[in-house]
């Protein structure tokens, strides 16, 4: 299994055209039956695609759409545990909580590769190994 990281479905969702690289390849790997997420990665997507500021923003509907069609994946709930092995990691990886929290779902929902461009491409935390799929 691989794990998606929030950015892949911001890319996903870009009118950008300096990103349509990116896009594609989102969009690409959003057809994939292999994929997990995370109650944070569709918490952080909500917040990021409806974002006042933001370039082609999303209204809620279309938001709530894409989580609802995103929920064909497994979702990785937030639990306190892995709010403690996500503080045991960030300090452990010298990564920021919310990181470690990604990496910590990731290993929770049982996947051995991490889709993000936010970490090291081909660091590995314990099993885990970080791919950039924009590479």
């Amino acid at each position: 299994m691989r794990f998606v990281d929030t950015n892949v479905l911001l890319y996903a969702i870009s009118d950008d055209e300096a990103e349509a690289a990116k896009r594609g390849a989102a969009l690409t790997l959003l057809q994939s039956s292999d994929l997990a997420l995370s109650v944070q990665v569709l918490q952080e997507f909500y917040t990021q695609a409806t974002r006042a500021s933001r370039t082609g923003r999303l209204e809620h509907a279309e938001a709530e759409a894409l989580i609802r069609a995103w929920q064909r994946f497994p979702v990785q709930d937030t639990t306190l545990a892995l709010v403690s092995r996500a503080m045991a990691t960030a300090q452990r990886f010298l990564i920021s909580y919310w990181d470690a929290a990604i990496v910590e779902g990731a290993r929770a929902a049982g996947c051995d590769v991490l889709l993000t461009e936010d970490l090291q491409d081909g660091q590995l935390f314990d099993g885990l190994k970080v791919v950039n799929p924009f590479r």
